[in-house]
């Protein structure tokens, strides 16, 4: 079972390592430690780590447009470090009950890389829905690589799934 729990200044070091780290880095835009400095320090933004139940912290999630007045709220990043293990699937639905049912927001969305097949298939088996691609926005190591966007809303997380 896994907790989000607000980040602070101290879980910035294994925070930028789990970002830096060759599972991750490539899916992913890591930040600088001032743009995560800021993002912990802002009000409209949401930093927070990934935890057991014995405490270990495994990965984080960024949240952004928490002030957002058409109550749509960007999910911009996760990053579990370990991989495999289902904690990516807990922290998605982590963050689904936290936006929806605490910070009460219409709707969640995120972008993720085209390629990043494991991504878009853990996003769509827990109801986000494609809206659409943006074509070769990325450049990343002298390549163009394109972003889908995935939302999800308050009715759709609230309605039981049918199987």
């Amino acid at each position: 079972m896994l907790s989000l729990i607000p980040t602070n200044a101290a879980d910035l070091k294994d925070v930028i390592r789990m970002e830096h780290h060759p599972d991750n880095k490539e899916f992913i835009i890591p930040y600088s430690l001032s743009q995560h400095q800021q993002a912990l320090e802002s009000e409209d933004e949401a930093h927070l780590k990934l935890t057991t139940e014995e405490g270990s912290t495994i990965g984080f999630v960024l949240l952004a447009g928490l002030n957002n007045p058409n109550q749509s709220v960007e999910f911009r990043r996760i990053v579990v470090a370990l991989k495999g293990m289902g904690y990516g699937r807990q922290a998605v639905a982590l963050v689904k009950e936290h936006c929806f049912e605490h910070l009460l927001c219409h709707r969640l969305w995120l972008d993720v890389f085209e390629d990043n097949g494991r991504a878009r298939q853990l996003y769509k088996s827990e109801g986000f829905i494609e809206e659409g691609t943006m074509r070769e926005c990325i450049k990343q190591d002298g390549i163009y690589r394109n972003l889908v966007f995935m939302s999800m809303l308050q009715r759709e997380y609230l309605r039981p799934a049918r199987h």
